[in-house]
């Protein structure tokens, strides 16, 4: 499960320790004292910290001596790509990669990683910045999936895709507009992007897609869920390959 550290010192150990660290709260106004070096720290390590009042740093620390900071440690150990695809190799199969865009509903993280890892896939992708965190309610949704699943968490969504890409990998993307599902192969070394429940799958991230595959409707609303849309792409790529 996720965690919290309370604490200047403990804060500042956890960091120089290398823990995955989602989010950093700091008491807002003007930091001083030992708060300053380590703000610092962690922004230069992509850590996002947000400033907010003393009651709600009251609130996080459960009235511990919080000395104005609260961290969050994820509730996830982070894999590596080369993890996952070591992972895939072991198990004599071509990788399957969920990559999700901008997921920011625990719940849906949490159903994706139950869903991907009933389906086979090998790893999922989650960017630093603009995503759920892997906490506590993700865990809990995922009903036990987190302890067996790859989870690595990218600081550029792109730059990996192309990565993945250069070691032989087929992008498809989950779009209204795309060819039917049925029709795209996802055999293969596939990554399988799932935009965010909003605004679907980035421009930028889109332009990287090698396929766009959609799911047939035929009711009135226009759209799914995130977490239901894939779930179904991914049972299509089980069916696929497992025929």
């Amino acid at each position: 499960m996720s965690d919290k550290i309370i604490g200047r010192k403990p804060v500042l150990e956890a960091i120089s320790a290398g823990r995955d660290i989602d989010k950093i709260f700091v008491k807002k106004g003007k930091s001083e004292g030992s708060l300053v070096p380590l703000i610092k720290k962690a922004r230069e390590l992509g850590i996002i910290v947000s400033e907010t009042d003393k009651a709600k740093l009251d609130e996080l620390s459960d009235g511990e001596n919080h000395q104005g900071i609260v961290a969050f440690v994820s509730a996830a150990v982070y894999k590596t790509v080369d993890d996952i695809l070591s992972f895939a190799e072991e198990r004599g199969e071509k990788p399957l990669v969920v990559i999700c865009d901008r997921i920011t509903d625990p719940h849906n993280l949490g159903a994706i990683i139950r869903t991907a890892e009933c389906a086979g896939a090998h790893g999922i992708i989650i960017p630093k910045r603009g995503s759920a965190p892997v906490n506590e309610i993700v865990a809990k949704t995922s009903a036990g999936a987190l302890e067996y699943m790859n989870i690595c968490r990218v600081t550029n969504l792109a730059r990996t895709i192309d990565d993945l890409k250069s070691k032989g990998f087929w992008i498809t993307g989950a779009h209204m507009d795309g060819e039917p599902m049925y029709s795209v192969d996802l055999c293969g070394s596939v990554g399988l992007v799932i935009g965010s429940e909003g605004e679907g799958i980035s421009r930028l991230v889109r332009e990287k897609c090698d396929f766009l595959a959609s799911i047939p409707m035929k009711g009135s609303i226009s759209s799914l869920n995130a977490s239901v849309a894939a779930g179904i792409l991914l049972y299509e790529a089980f069916r696929q390959r497992n025929k």
